[in-house]
């Protein structure tokens, strides 16, 4: 927190206290006995003491530091042991307290990115060989699996938040994690012990290993344990703008949501490359699903052994003023409530929906968009979806990377939506002129997720920026609700419209070509986004927060005329000699230190 704060609390404190010693700890609590009270927040319970310190300046000024620990597991009633328990904390967070990074933070990244990619993985590992599967389940599909999981995705999206606000992040992540590899477990059987005992180098148990990798689990047992990772998927979905808040600087957190986000692609690119391998019979079917636990597991256990919930010091000094402030957070229904009521936040929900609506859709007809093109080979179209879903990651990386130098998320947006309009329409697109062009048809791909991928990321973080302080799990779990219902609502109608072609450009030679139907529909939707997106206006409240950090204050993009008190200080910093007022405290601040006080 700056300067500004502490000198503002201060002077509420000299009004309500002008007797006190100045070196005297006082209470928030209705008795002055205890320097403690307790204040719970979504990162758990916290206590709450401030302290007044004379400045080394003058005699008779006073400021104060609030500092706030967190509560251990145990008799939180008595103020002996929570005195004891405060000194054995490693962090007091204060007003003053400087923003720090941790190299865990890299660690907790890259775990939650495992997990993201694992997750899909598993979706949609029967999707590169659906009648390997068909064969080996008859009266079963891989599309009727993957539905199940999908629906129970958005079933557990609707838990996520209040799950996470109950146990926190560490817990829930272990204990999602845990479900995953309990329910790849389901999958496979004893079909792990193939890839252990081939790793391991054992010939003399090949006997053992033709047993169990030949024989596959009933299909009930397939069905439980795709339920299960569908509903753990949701919390490595959802948290990471939570993740980049707790543990990244404010100049890290797209690029670390972007990797956390779009690591799921990653799976799904790992599904058709080692699914199109080794799924190509029952037993290597049996033997694949036995990889898959492998990895699971040991994902798994790495998360339960080093993955943590907080760093020692917050990162940023947003993260730093909602834990002093106490902010508790609703349950998530009345959460969705007040986000749908914060000025600007529908247009970077609406850039995300339609995001993940048009990878959505591009990746599950990547077959009949290559083979129009003229790419009928079956591992070139698995390489050219893998290239798409790296470039989703890609993409996410190199343009979240920019935004967080220059926190230009309404032009960058715009100028991704202009693209992936753009690098849609060769994807359906026949010049009967020129006749089908693999070439350009494999970079109009990896250009649309270039383009597309990198808006999800980018706009999950402008959602969590503008409505800040909410909750950014609510926040990320409201976008992946919408994007994948709309997802599974336009997913059959591009279908149906696939089926369709529309010529254009009848009357000039060279021009003269037939469009999908499905493109159509892609391109029109990235076009009303765009029209809709193109009006975003509200003040980026996260970033100026944090601006004192990385020196962005006077950046137009923040929009601060748009917050109490913004439009005077912006008229007053513009008059010829005006003065600068960023010590000025806004009236939501205001308020916020009056219920501290209180």
């Amino acid at each position: 927190m700056s300067m500004k704060i502490v000198a503002y609390l201060a002077l509420l404190m000299s009004m309500t206290s002008t007797t006190t010693p100045p070196t005297t700890t006082l209470a928030f609590a209705p008795t002055l006995t205890s320097p403690l009270i307790s204040a719970t927040t979504r990162r758990g319970q916290f206590y709450l003491k401030q302290t007044k310190i004379r400045s080394n300046n003058s005699s008779n000024h006073r400021y104060s530091k609030i500092e706030m620990t967190k509560v251990p597991n145990g008799d939180e009633d008595s103020d002996e042991s929570n005195n004891s328990a405060i000194q054995q904390q490693q962090t007091v967070v204060t007003m003053d307290t400087q923003p720090q990074v941790y190299p865990q933070r890299w660690v907790q990244l890259l775990y939650l990115s495992l997990l993201a990619l694992l997750s899909d993985w598993i979706c949609f590992s029967v999707a590169a060989s659906p009648s390997t599967f068909e064969a080996a389940y008859p009266g079963h599909s891989a599309a009727s699996l993957i539905d199940i999981f999908l629906f129970t995705n958005v079933a557990s999206c609707f838990l996520v938040t209040d799950t996470v606000a109950r146990f926190g992040l560490e817990k829930s992540i272990k204990g999602a994690a845990t479900l995953m590899a309990v329910g790849c477990a389901l999958r496979s059987g004893l079909g792990f012990v193939s890839p252990v005992v081939d790793a391991l180098g054992l010939p003399e148990a090949s006997a053992l290993t033709a047993a169990t990798s030949s024989n596959l689990v009933p299909y009930e047992f397939v069905l439980a344990g795709t339920i299960f990772v569908g509903a753990a998927q949701p919390f490595f979905q959802c948290t990471p703008p939570m993740l980049s808040a707790t543990w990244f600087a404010a100049d890290e957190r797209a690029t670390s949501t972007a990797v956390a986000l779009n690591f799921n692609q990653i799976g799904i690119a790992t599904a058709f490359l080692v699914g199109g391998g080794m799924a190509t019979t029952v037993d290597g079917l049996g033997q694949y699903f036995g990889v898959i636990t492998v990895m699971c597991a040991l994902v798994t256990a790495g998360t339960l052994v080093q993955f943590q919930n907080r760093p020692p010091t917050p990162p940023s000094s947003s993260e730093i003023e909602k834990l002093v402030s106490g902010e508790e957070e609703p349950p998530f229904w009345e959460s969705v409530k007040i986000l749908f009521a914060t000025p600007g936040f529908t247009r970077p929900l609406a850039a995300f929906i339609c995001s993940i609506s048009i990878t959505n859709i591009v990746g599950a007809f990547i077959d009949e968009v290559m083979e129009r093109g003229g790419v009928t080979d079956q591992f070139s179209i698995d390489l050219a979806g893998a290239g798409f879903e790296f470039a989703i990651l890609l993409g996410g990386i190199i343009i979240g990377g920019y935004v967080d130098r220059t926190k230009q998320y309404k032009s960058v947006t715009l100028a991704c939506l202009l693209s992936t309009i753009f690098l849609v329409i060769p994807l359906g697109l026949t010049d009967h002129f020129i006749g089908n062009e693999p070439f350009l048809l494999v970079l109009a791909l990896l250009g649309l997720g270039m383009s597309a991928g990198p808006v999800q990321p980018i706009n999950a973080e402008l959602a969590v920026d503008v409505s800040y302080p909410s909750d950014e799990t609510a926040v990320e779990s409201v976008q992946q609700i919408g994007g994948n219902l709309v997802s599974a609502l336009l997913v059959p109608v591009a279908e149906m419209l696939a089926k369709e072609d529309y010529e254009i450009f009848r009357s000039v030679k060279l021009l003269d070509s037939d469009v999908r139907g499905d493109v159509v529909l892609l391109v029109g939707i990235a076009v009303i986004t765009y029209v809709y997106f193109s009006s975003f206006d509200a003040p980026l409240r996260r970033t100026i927060a944090d601006c004192g950090d990385d020196g962005t204050c006077e950046a137009p993009q923040l929009n601060r005329e748009g917050l109490p008190l913004g439009r005077l200080i912006v008229e007053e910093e513009s008059k010829v000699g005006g003065n600068k007022v960023e010590d000025k405290v806004t009236a939501e601040q205001e308020e916020k230190l009056k219920r501290l006080i209180k």
